[in-house]
């Protein structure tokens, strides 16, 4: 009968740094100590509580929040703030796209910026493949398995795709909507778009982003609310007022 018990470590095991804990095994009524490894790819959260003082692994699954509303409801603005108040990694799936479509030698470049300045949708393989390599890295890096994922999924073939490929790796916990008018939303990105250098920050591409907006994404908040995982904030006032309830409804979650 096995458990994992201590440490984790790096060590030099085939040559190539693997990250290596230690399995307690009975053996002739003895406990045995020996080395186990653990994929590095695999999803692992710290345990502060080990009886030998020191840190064990245990699996689990990163957990995910929704973040959606129409263009310049002020997702990334909030999404900034939750990060500080709240531990979470903010990915903004505009922002992992964006990043793609500037690097140098990307075969995906030219498709990505032809959809984000039309207001298209880019393929939602795309996009599956940049928010689950984002989270990767980041648990590789950081231990942090909490994750605001914003401006995603923007319709159905989003929604389906992420179903299919995502869904059973992470714990979906709510969706974060932020509600506010096109008349507001559309003053604030015009007024962004005189420093952000967007593409899209324009009164043309903001035209066609709420009609996408309206048509495709309002049904996948309309699919969520089914399923009673939507938590609707008012967006209309200034960043500061808006994120006291965000505050409110987050604490709710702990």
């Amino acid at each position: 009968m096995t458990s994992v018990l201590a440490r984790s470590t790096t060590a030099t095991l085939l040559l190539h740094p693997i990250k290596q804990c230690w399995s307690a095994t009975l053996i002739g009524g003895k406990q045995c100590i020996r080395p186990s490894v653990l994929p590095p790819t695999s999803i692992r959260k710290s345990v502060p509580v080990c009886p030998f003082g020191t840190k064990f692994t245990v699996m689990g699954k990163p957990k995910v929040v929704f973040v959606l509303g129409p263009p310049g409801s002020g997702k990334g603005t909030q999404c900034e703030k939750i990060v500080k108040e709240f531990g979470y990694t903010h990915l903004s799936a505009g922002d992992l796209l964006r990043e793609e479509r500037n690097r140098e030698g990307s075969e995906y470049g030219a498709l990505i910026e032809d959809n984000i300045k039309n207001g298209r949708i880019v393929p939602v393989e795309i996009t599956c493949a940049l928010l689950e390599n984002a989270m990767n890295k980041t648990i590789e890096a950081t231990g942090n398995d909490r994750f605001l994922i914003d401006g995603f999924p923007r319709n159905e073939d989003n929604l389906q795709g992420w179903t299919k490929k995502m869904a059973d790796k992470v714990d979906q916990q709510f969706v974060l909507f932020f509600e506010c008018s096109e008349q507001q939303c559309t003053e604030r990105c015009l007024k962004r778009g005189e420093s952000s250098g967007r593409s899209d920050d324009n009164a043309e591409s903001l035209k066609k982003r709420f009609n996408t907006y309206i048509n495709d994404t309002v049904a996948i908040i309309k699919h969520y609310e089914e399923l009673q995982l939507v938590k609707k904030i008012d967006a209309s006032a200034g960043p500061d007022v808006v994120f006291e309830h965000v505050k409110a409804l987050f604490g709710e979650q702990k």
